[in-house]
This record gives structure tokens, sequence and C-alpha cells, in this order.
């Protein structure tokens, strides 16, 4: 596994695609870092555009890398090789390299700065981390779908389609039921949602790390009473994880069962 998963990050990293990812994250973090004298509100914006992008850069380099390397597979197949070794492989690989991109990408401009001489080096920590727990859990739902289905436009339109879902369609819908049964204890019920939601559950960590809960009202006071605790942030965190291994064992799964 560890020999392809080199080779897909090897192969992507001479891709300019990841460059112009890099890129974009570096000027994006240049000009919010000169140009704004409020750490907090950079990170905010960052924030904003870490939670949409990263989702959808995650889920379309994972299904436009496995179709496109689709007859390599294939290839790797025929020798004496696991499956669950090569898909494997190259998961870790696109995964990997995307988050290479993010972390350099912000990293090196918060260097420059000097934030690592600040207290904001914190929430600018958590923002990596979740970007980077973003990654790992939209690259392995992108492998699934493609996985999936063997037609291409099939397996971009549900890859696409998901990300919609879990980005925007999700919030609506979870704020619908909210306002619907408002009568009614709905303390779990908001916990439970944010957390059925990777996208929704990264936004509030970082809200609540920037102590700005405050401007959700009452659910932000019961999110605030939970994720704010030690044991809230454990729960957080491991949820995540689980958001990266379920998907993971599926893959291993349907590469097993799959007919090449």
């Amino acid at each position: 596994m560890l020999k392809i998963l080199k080779y897909s990050f090897y192969d992507l990293m001479r891709s300019r695609w990841s460059y112009v990812y890099f890129a974009f994250y570096l000027l994006l973090g240049m000009v919010l870092l000169f140009l704004n004298n409020n750490l907090s509100k950079a990170v905010i914006t960052l924030m904003n555009v870490i939670i949409v992008l990263v989702p959808l850069i995650g889920t379309i380099f994972g299904v436009m890398y496995y179709y496109n390397s689709k007859e390599f597979t294939e290839l790797l197949l025929a020798q004496p090789l696991k499956r669950s070794s090569i898909f494997l492989g190259q998961y870790f690989g696109v995964a990997i390299s995307l988050s290479m991109s993010l972390i350099l990408g912000l990293g090196i401009p918060f260097i420059f700065y000097g934030l690592f001489k600040s207290s904001a080096i914190w929430d600018f920590s958590l923002l990596l981390i979740t970007g980077t727990f973003l990654t790992f859990i939209f690259t392995a739902l992108a492998f699934n779908i493609a996985l999936s289905y063997e037609n291409k436009i099939k397996g971009f339109g549900f890859a696409i389609l998901l990300w919609l879902f879990l980005a925007i369609i999700y919030d609506g819908l979870f704020l619908m039921s909210l306002i619907l049964f408002e009568d009614y204890p709905l303390d779990k019920l908001s916990l439970v949602g944010t957390m059925l939601n990777p996208i929704d559950l990264s936004r509030t960590l970082i809200l609540l790390k920037l102590d700005i809960s405050a401007l959700l009202g009452y659910t932000g006071a019961i999110f605030k009473k939970f994720f704010g605790t030690n044991f809230g942030l454990i729960i957080s965190f491991t949820t995540l994880v689980i958001w990266i291994i379920l998907p993971i064992l599926r893959i291993v799964t349907k590469s097993k069962k799959k007919d090449f």
C-alpha cells in the first residue's frame, strides 16, 4: 500500500491543479492577514472559505482521480496485490496531497506574519485540523461514490449532489425542523443533528473556539455547554474520526466485491 500511496502522492504533486490549490490558499492567507488588522475576522473569513471549498475540492479530486486512473488500477489488479492496498493507497495519496496543499498554503503566510507569537495560533491550528479532517472525509466519500458507479457522469453527479446536500441543503432542513418543533425540547436533537454533518460540526467547533457562540443565541449556549468542554471536544473529534473510518471500511468492502 505504501508504494501505491507514494506513487499517487507524487502523481498529484506533479499536477498543476495541486499548485493552483496551494497558490489559492497562499494568496488568500496573505491578503487576509496583511490587509486585515483583526485576526479573528481573518480566521472567520478563512473558516467560511474552508468549510465550503475543502469538501468540494476533496469530492471532485477524489472522483476525478479514480476515474482518470481506472486503466492503471485495472493493471495493478492483474498483479499479485491486495485490492484493499491498491484503493487505500490511492485514497491516502489523494487525501494527503490535498491536505498538504491546504496546510502549506495557509501556514506559510501565518509564519511570515508572525502569528505563532500570538494566542491566535490555537484558532489557526483548529482551522487547519478541521480542514484536514474534512479533506479526508470527503475524499473517502468520493472514492465510495466512484466505486459504486461505473458511469463518470453519474459518479460526478452524485458526488456534487452529496456535497450540495451536506454543505447547503442539510442546514436548511435542519433549521426548518428546529422551527417546526420549537415547542419541544431540542437540546439533544440539535447536538445529534450537528454531529451527523461533518461540515456543521467543524463550523461549530471553530465558532466556539473564537468565543462568539453568543451570536447563535440559545442554540449557541447549548453548543457551548457541550462542545466547549473537554468531553465535548473529545466526542467531536471522535465523531470526525468515525466519519473517516466508516467510508474507508466501505472502500475496503466495496473493492473486494466489485467486479472490474
